[in-house]
């Protein structure tokens, strides 16, 4: 996308709020503002928050306002570069040199390695797309790999570029729209954050959040939606291993209707908790605080 390209689609930060807001992700002023800028001045953005809190989703949702492939890769213990970047199709390669042997050909170095054996994955499938507007490269958990893919992902969001050995260095025409996420299960490293952007997500207001339920589970209607919303929040100040985020809101919003049930109440919240929360020490925190006091009042 050239910068004329997001003037155009993008003028200012209400431009980009309502395009969310079209596609169903109702961000924040501050959300919506560090998006903004991460566009808008080709930076990476880190967002972190803790699980559940629509981090993944912002960067769904921001690629289809720009109209542009959402490039995903999500982040684990042990990841390599090489697996993030790119691998060699050996069964076409060794096809290729049978193939070659029985035409009594002489195979070069650069027969074999040449791009059309290449598999990319991706960090070279956002490297490598042309258009007409810059993927957005979504790095899910980058706090789930390790100190030396941190490295390497830093040098390679800098340059904008990748270097394949039998190949050569493949330099982005359009450089991606990075979004980075972060659950902080380890701190990052400050080199990496330099280079970003940052914004911090927390869970949303119940009212907000009953909005994004009316939104994506359009069956629950108002009460329900803003039962649920009351409900997660009360969840969220008790001890539990996992505190349930705007996912599980909606999760336990759509288990509540496919019951065909129009409200929460002390026994389809019981049937229902599953949808919500996740640990079976959780489930017992829950019932010994009361499922009565979780769903009822307005408060």
């Amino acid at each position: 996308m050239t910068d004329g390209d997001v003037g155009v689609r993008l003028p200012d930060v209400s431009a980009l709020a309502r395009g969310l807001d079209t596609v169903g992700y109702l961000a924040a002023e501050p959300l919506s503002t560090a998006l903004f800028l991460a566009v808008r001045m080709g930076q990476p953005i880190l967002l972190e928050g803790e699980p559940g809190v629509g981090k993944t989703e912002a960067a769904k949702a921001l690629s289809l306002v720009l109209d542009t492939p959402l490039i995903r890769l999500q982040c684990y213990e042990g990841l390599t570069a090489a697996e993030a970047l790119y691998e060699w199709n050996y069964p076409r390669q060794l096809l290729g040199i049978r193939l070659a042997e029985s035409r009594g050909e002489h195979l070069r170095d650069e027969d074999l390695f040449d791009p059309s054996y290449l598999l990319a994955r991706p960090l070279l499938a956002a490297i490598e797309h042309s258009g007409p507007r810059p993927a957005v490269l979504l790095v899910d958990e980058v706090d789930r790999a390790d100190d030396e893919f941190e490295a390497f992902l830093f040098e390679m969001l800098a340059e904008a570029s990748v270097t394949i050995p039998e190949i050569g260095t493949i330099a982005a025409k359009a450089p991606p729209i990075v979004l980075l996420t972060s659950n902080r299960t380890r701190d990052l490293h400050d080199a990496l954050r330099r280079r970003c952007l940052y914004h911090w997500i927390d869970y949303p207001e119940p009212a907000r959040v009953a909005e994004i339920i009316r939104r994506r589970v359009p069956a629950a209607g108002d009460y329900l939606s803003a039962q649920v919303a009351r409900a997660v929040a009360r969840l969220r100040g008790l001890d539990l291993t996992k505190p349930p985020g705007v996912a599980e809101a909606i999760n336990w919003a759509s288990a509540v209707r496919t019951l065909g049930l129009e409200a929460l109440d002390e026994r389809s919240a019981d049937a229902t908790l599953g949808a919500v929360v996740k640990h079976a020490d959780d489930h017992d925190v829950v019932r010994a605080a009361g499922l009565g006091a979780l769903v009822g009042g307005d408060g």
